[in-house]
């Protein structure tokens, strides 16, 4: 790939971010002035139900959650403004999509070639409401930026470390939008951090049989409790569902700890 060529999709990438914004208002402005017209475009991406995002955002608000997110969080819910990061498990960051998606929440994937569409449908993903930017270049940052304006749900592997300034500027977008970040790997200031410590996969006997469940260890530090916990949760359990096992164990942090450890 020449120079040229690479600044050409860096561009394609943000402008196809800024591209679903323009097209929801004009949608919007059709549907308003045509009440059949979203019907008989139901085959086209419907940058109008993206539009919705934009009319319910709101501020600090409780999101939908997955039963075994809520588990993790010791009964809390995911909040809109918050950024929430995943070590070593893309299931349970389709856990996290899952619950605001379900609920009619629209979602985007950004930098993550390898996500797994199919997968995150079967957890609850509404793949009509999911927007891929598998390759959005060193742009990223702002190509997340423009999809928090829109979507409920921004999803992101960053190409390197993040700082802290970078963080705090989609910090303050994400609080004004009430949308929420969840990000592969570190992210500073994150409201909580999951983290798989250990896994033990099922359904391999002795060289032979399918792999059917993954029981994993997952730590889960916040900013908001004064204990780190671990739970254990099937991910996936044998019937393809994601659910606690019912084995919890709180351990005491102090404060200080908890604010370091946690991005």
């Amino acid at each position: 790939m020449t120079g040229s060529e690479a600044a050409g999709g860096r561009v394609t990438a943000l402008d196809h971010a800024r591209l679903l914004l323009a097209r929801a208002k004009a949608q919007k402005g059709a549907a308003e002035a045509d009440p059949g017209y979203e019907a008989r475009t139901t085959r086209v991406p419907s940058a109008a139900r993206v539009q919705q995002a934009l009319d319910t955002a709101g501020v600090d608000r409780e999101l939908p959650t997955h039963p075994a997110v809520g588990e993790l969080l010791a009964g809390a819910s995911l909040r809109g403004g918050s950024v929430y990061s995943v070590r070593g498990s893309a299931a349970l960051v389709m856990a996290l999509m899952a619950g605001p998606s379900a609920e009619g929440a629209w979602c985007g994937v950004v930098g993550v070639p390898s996500f797994g569409a199919e997968a995150a449908r079967g957890l609850g993903v509404d793949l009509e409401r999911l927007v891929l930017v598998p390759d959005p270049g060193p742009e990223w940052l702002s190509v997340v930026a423009a999809l928090v304006d829109a979507l409920t749900v921004v999803v992101v592997r960053p190409p390197g470390e993040v700082t802290p300034g970078e963080a705090s500027r989609l910090a303050a977008r994400l609080r004004t939008r009430g949308a929420m970040l969840i990000a592969y790997g570190s992210w500073p200031g994150s409201e909580a951090r999951f983290e798989i410590e250990s896994n033990t996969w099922t359904g391999l006997g002795d060289g032979e049989g399918l792999l059917a469940a993954r029981r994993a260890t997952v730590a889960v530090t916040g900013r908001r409790a004064a204990v780190r916990a671990r739970h254990e949760l099937w991910l996936p359990a044998p019937d393809g569902t994601i659910r606690s096992t019912g084995t919890a164990e709180a351990r005491p942090e102090e404060w200080p700890e908890q604010i370091g450890a946690v991005g």
